[in-house]
């Protein structure tokens, strides 16, 4: 092929790919435009502090990005915490807390800490979304009928009933069951069109079609309900920080809150990069890029006064879906963004405030998710227990010692099995033969179940001690085995240690540790007292 000839293939993949950007940042903006302002509402902010948010996540983050087909922008996932901030901090803190938490992002990108991030169970992760799921249903279900949140979470769960009741029946001459019955709406129009609208039509996102739906038919009927309000202009929604807010930084309570809303956003975003990774085949996340990206974005939208951002999953895999092939569709949809609240403020105006959280309603229960139950039962039951007690401690507490809470049974348990060793005595009294197989990790931890179950060797045995399934075996493990072993010869017993599969675990976890060639040869010869103990190994064909 001649120069000419491959400069052309080149210019024309360039062209597919920046049609199939466009076509895939109009598709991102329609699922952005609700979702900014509905989770705005959620967290208790105005909806032009969403919207703020999604610009600068596509303008400026969009262009930095790790990620890039990811898409960043408010997250859901992050309402709850903020609606907390908001509701004790007040939204001028709120802004100093995004600010700082932005910092020890940048921070930990130019520390390449990206990747530490990832070092969360997934049984947590899942519990941790499911948590929040949870608390934004309980709370957006009595916004979907024009009502206040009443609290924390429990608060909001048992007044659900109370909640239904008002949908239902006209109470003091109020329209909270207008406002319920446009929740219901959004919810029907929003399943039926993702379970069975045509795959051409697939393309418009559901959430459009609902919120739309929902708008003209309050608008027809003239529903005296709660509509959205956004100023005439971006720049009236923007409060930098003042002197007194910023004097909020010497609080340790405020240093503690952007600390938490660093480490949980960080972790929703390159979990959600990871998870756009195993749906695309193009470029792969660079890890400590994205945090720094994100830092960045965090920096100015806690400049700006607006929400704090994550990459988001729901938007970034709708990108996928519509044909993203860069970063340059994450950019365009803050671009359609910007220039849709410049240009057509008024329309946002006539969009229900019960329709917003009837998407929030939904996008709670589908971060449950029944399916993640299912998956984790594949891996034992612990898994699913700390996925049930992480979701019941975010409910009942917060999202952050919720998490501290699962993150502490998921070591709990890996202690426990690290610690466990399996011993199985088989003992045949014809024969006079007795064998132990000691399986796992066999530490000090161990030592009083080891120490009975050779106790109860009767004296008159000849005993095999297998060590071919052991993983670990620590030294006060080697001292029980061989104080008892001369006791039970003194018994008159005999005993067959296999000392060479006891060597190849030591070796085997030498070399895993890294250690030097001559701590492994000191490790394998196994020195008690200053002396190798005597090898008595049995044929392979003795042993039973």
């Amino acid at each position: 092929m001649t120069p000419s000839a491959t400069g052309d293939a080149s210019d024309a993949r360039a062209t597919a790919h920046v049609a199939r950007d466009f076509l895939a940042s109009v598709v991102v903006f329609l699922v952005a435009l609700p979702l900014c302002m509905g989770i705005a509402i959620a967290s208790g902010a105005p909806p032009a502090a969403g919207l703020v948010t999604g610009i600068v996540g596509g303008l400026v983050v969009g262009a930095l990005q790790g990620a890039p087909l990811q898409v960043s922008g408010p997250a859901a996932g992050l309402s709850v915490i903020v609606w907390d901030l908001v509701r004790t901090r007040g939204l001028g803190t709120l802004g100093v807390i995004v600010l700082v938490a932005g910092v020890l992002q940048f921070a930990a990108g130019l520390a390449r800490a990206g990747r530490w991030f990832r070092a969360v169970p997934p049984s947590v992760i899942y519990g941790m979304l499911g948590g929040i799921g949870v608390l934004i249903f309980a709370s957006q279900f009595h916004v979907m009928i024009d009502d206040v949140p009443r609290g924390r979470g429990l608060a909001n769960i048992v007044t659900i009933p109370r909640a239904i009741w008002k949908g239902l029946v006209a109470v003091d001459g109020k329209s909270h069951h207008r406002a319920a019955q446009l929740g219901v709406l959004t919810l029907v129009i929003l399943s039926v069109w993702n379970a069975a609208a045509p795959k051409r039509l697939k393309v418009i996102p559901g959430a459009l079609v609902a919120v739309t739906i929902a708008t003209i038919v309050a608008a027809v009927f003239a529903f005296p309900v709660r509509y959205v309000a956004v100023p005439d202009s971006l720049l009236g929604t923007v409060r930098l920080p003042t002197v007194q807010s910023l004097r909020a930084v010497l609080d340790p309570s405020v240093l503690g809150a952007a600390a938490m809303l660093a480490v949980i956003a960080s972790a929703e975003t390159l979990l959600c990069a990871t998870a756009v990774d195993r749906i695309h085949n193009g470029p792969r996340t660079d890890y400590n890029r994205e945090l720094v990206a994100q830092g960045v974005g965090n920096v100015l939208c806690g400049l700006l006064g607006a929400l704090p951002m994550t990459g988001v999953i729901v938007r970034s895999s709708a990108n996928v879906e519509a044909g993203g092939c860069t970063r340059l569709a994450a950019i365009l949809h803050g671009g359609w963004l910007l220039l849709f609240v410049m240009a057509l403020p008024f329309v946002l105006r006539r969009i229900p405030v019960a329709s917003l959280a009837a998407l929030l309603v939904f996008t709670g229960y589908k971060l449950v998710n029944p399916a993640a139950i299912r998956q984790l039962r594949r891996y034992g039951r612990s898994e699913v227990v700390i996925y049930g007690i992480t979701v019941v401690a975010i409910v009942a507490t917060d999202l952050l010692k919720g998490v501290i809470v699962g993150i502490a049974l998921a070591v709990g348990k890996l202690l426990w099995t690290l610690a466990r060793a399996q011993l199985t005595l088989e003992d045949d009294p014809t024969r006079r033969l007795a064998v132990l197989h000691l399986r796992g990790s066999a530490t000090f931890l161990q030592l009083p179940y080891l120490a009975k179950v050779l106790e109860s060797v009767p004296a008159d045995r000849e005993m095999h001690i297998r060590f071919d399934d052991l993983d670990y075996l620590d030294h006060a493990s080697i001292e029980v085995i061989l104080a008892w072993e001369k006791q039970h010869i003194a018994r008159g017993g005999r005993v067959v240690v296999e000392w060479d599969a006891l060597e190849r675990v030591y070796r085997d976890a030498a070399t895993r540790l890294g250690a030097p060639t001559s701590a492994r040869t000191e490790s394998s010869e196994l020195a008690v007292d200053g002396a190798r103990p005597e090898r008595l190994v049995a044929p392979r064909a003795e042993l039973v």
